[in-house]
């Protein structure tokens, strides 16, 4: 009998979870995020100035926001939206994030190569100097902080 009220209790408590869980999934247009649309980006209300900088910069022709901020191959692209999702709303239920919001260390590393990857051409030769070895010597932001962002700082 124990056993069977255990089970009962464990079921009930897991169908709570799993409810409210689907409830915020629903409110926070989660489905909007298996897409590549640049628009789920502001279902936030925090990033509607990213993105409408974005709308206004020089990359909005050439550049969504899971170009620039998620890896290029499969595992990593959904790995990393799944990973930014919990986070994102973690932070945004408790209101335990920075404002103005600022980009991880590894969201970041992830954005610098990417810019790598798309200039190439460009960047080849700055590249290829003395002292860059790799991603963690890029910096293109340094002097570019805010072209897909255009206006913020």
């Amino acid at each position: 009998m124990q056993a069977l009220q255990g089970g009962v209790l464990w079921l009930a408590g897991l169908g709570f979870l799993l409810g409210l869980g689907g409830f915020a999934f629903y409110q926070g247009q989660g489905w909007s995020y298996f897409s590549d649309r640049p628009e789920a980006c502001a279902n936030c209300h925090i990033m509607r100035d990213q993105y409408e900088s974005w709308r206004h910069s020089s990359h909005r022709s050439w550049a969504s926001c899971n170009d620039c901020h998620m890896p290029h191959t499969f595992l990593g692209k959904w790995t990393t939206k799944a990973l930014s999702g919990f986070q994102h709303s973690l932070a945004f239920t408790t209101g335990d994030f920075p404002e103005p919001i600022v980009i991880t260390p590894r969201n970041k590393a992830i954005a610098l190569e990417n810019c790598v990857a798309c200039h190439r051409p460009v960047v080849a030769q700055m590249l290829l100097r003395p002292g860059v070895h790799g991603p963690e010597d890029w910096n293109c932001t340094a002097c570019h902080g805010n072209v897909g962002h255009r206006g913020l700082k």
